[in-house]
């Protein structure tokens, strides 16, 4: 293989590299639970960006049930933000199966 082709591939490599990570930051994705109580907002850097509560859900003697709905609409988000990264990266790999990188 020709040295001077495999350094234009690892260049090319490199920019999409980048402009993923960008995209990567412009990813939003929600997650609820509890009929929607509880919604989560993450961005694609698995950084939660927001959350909101419906006032039904906030009550002093169920503070379990509100923890537990957090936690459910937090990995309900991360669940989506992981299927908009494959769809993403999809075209960019290839179609390489991310899910032996744990994505």
């Amino acid at each position: 293989m020709n040295p001077f082709e495999l350094l234009k591939n690892t260049q090319a490599i490199k920019e999409q590299s980048e402009k993923f990570q960008k995209e990567l930051e412009e990813i939003s994705a929600q997650g609820s639970s509890g009929g929607r109580m509880v919604t989560v907002t993450m961005n694609g850097k698995f950084e939660m960006t927001g959350i909101k509560l419906d006032p039904i859900c906030v009550d002093n003697r169920d503070v379990q049930m509100l923890e537990d709905l957090i936690v459910s609409a937090h990995k309900s988000a991360m669940e989506n933000v992981q299927e908009q990264i494959k769809q993403k990266s999809s075209s960019l790999l290839g179609g390489m199966d991310l899910s032996k990188f744990g994505l």
